[in-house]
């Protein structure tokens, strides 16, 4: 299996920075409430100096959803979504130890972490433009599909994991208290935006492997290496050009 974006999404967006981890052997019996804190402060830290709609990270979101014709202040990337409620309610709602680290980490990075459970995805998965007849299933179970040329992560199945992009990801793939592999994306669009996803993978392998005391592997894309190869457990993840 390998995760990608498609060449039209390098095209078009040439800005990206993305990391991937693949990480195997997590459980839901494990507490990540220090990391989060730790995380949560820093995020707490910058909403004190401005509001999420003005950081950097965040608006280049915006400009990307206005160019894909989403409005905004509609569809926000989902790094906006999780600073915005944690702005106004000051936490956020523990729902398993992976997805809980991965949201803290998120708000103090400011950038989009989907996280999927591979064990519900069939074959590659790939950021692309959609032909509008994948599937997407809801969190409460309803079934979409997406319009055609929006950005969606599509598996070999023609199932889409996650619709517009960073907006809202598949109550299919989300990670539940049996999953025991994973695949982890951040993706960001501002200047320093190969600095700081690379900062952000290492914290989140750092993180992961303390916890879980597994070895994630890791990878930075980039137009000129955007696939990611995952390979069964005892052997590595690699980064490699098409």
């Amino acid at each position: 299996m390998h995760f990608q974006h498609s060449d039209s999404i390098w095209r078009d967006f040439p800005e990206l920075a993305a990391g991937t981890l693949h990480v195997e052997g997590i459980s839901s019996d494990v507490s990540v409430a220090d990391a989060v804190a730790r995380f949560q402060a820093i995020a707490r830290n910058a909403l004190v100096a401005s509001p999420e709609g003005e950081l950097a990270e965040i608006q280049a979101w915006r400009r990307t959803f206005s160019r894909m014709g989403l409005k905004p202040t509609q569809y926000r990337c989902a790094s906006e979504a999780l600073l915005r409620r944690f702005r106004k309610e000051g936490d956020l709602p523990s729902i398993h130890p992976l997805i809980d680290l991965c949201n803290a980490i998120s708000l103090a990075f400011a950038i989009p972490i989907a996280v999927f459970d591979l064990s519900r995805i069939a074959g590659n998965l790939e950021v692309t433009r959609a032909k509008g007849d994948e599937v997407y299933a809801t969190f409460s179970g309803e079934t979409e599909h997406p319009e055609p040329d929006e950005v969606i992560f599509r598996d070999a199945a023609g199932r889409a994991h996650a619709r517009r992009w960073t907006n809202r990801q598949s109550g299919h793939s989300a990670i539940r208290p049996q999953t025991t592999s994973a695949l982890i994306v951040a993706e960001a669009l501002h200047e320093t935006a190969a600095a700081d996803v690379a900062e952000l993978v290492t914290a989140l392998k750092e993180a992961i492997g303390v916890t879980w005391h597994v070895r994630p592997t890791a990878a930075l894309l980039s137009r000129g290496a955007p696939r990611f190869a995952l390979v069964s457990s005892g052997q590595a993840a690699r980064s490699e050009s098409l």
